[in-house]
């Protein structure tokens, strides 16, 4: 039961991220910085989707663990376009910090990165006390 439920938060954080920057908290409509990080955001959101609803129906630990692993990763990377790798709008005037697009890319893969993070957590020790015993 816990792996769906964390198999379908995920996807529908990962369909946020996606769709958050487009339809939400959009961003500026001219082609800027901003502008790139949201079509950015929209791949890395459908492969945290897709993975979400993968780990909805899959029940091996060890699969779990490596569709955790992918989620964990696929966050970091999301939390990285918009502050390093490609960036946002400098002006705070702007459509896309004045609409949240930034704060809520960072809030979405935060609580991504929390609750994946507690999924792995117990699918290791999960996995770690079934070798043992």
């Amino acid at each position: 039961m816990m792996k769906r439920i964390i198999g379908i938060s995920t996807a529908v954080l990962g369909l946020l991220l996606a769709l958050g920057p487009q339809y939400l908290f959009k961003v500026c409509d001219t082609v800027m910085k901003c502008h790139w990080t949201a079509q950015a955001e929209i791949g890395i959101g459908i492969i945290i989707f897709l993975l979400g609803i993968t780990m909805a129906f899959f029940t091996d630990k060890r699969i779990q663990l490596g569709l955790s692993i992918g989620i964990f990763l696929s966050g970091i990377y999301a939390l990285l376009v918009p502050y390093m790798l490609i960036g946002g709008c400098p002006k705070p005037d702007m459509l896309c910090n004045t609409n949240a697009a930034s704060p809520a890319i960072t809030v979405i893969c935060i609580v991504l990165l929390v609750s994946i993070s507690f999924h792995l957590f117990f699918i290791i020790r999960k996995i770690s006390n079934k070798k043992r015993g």
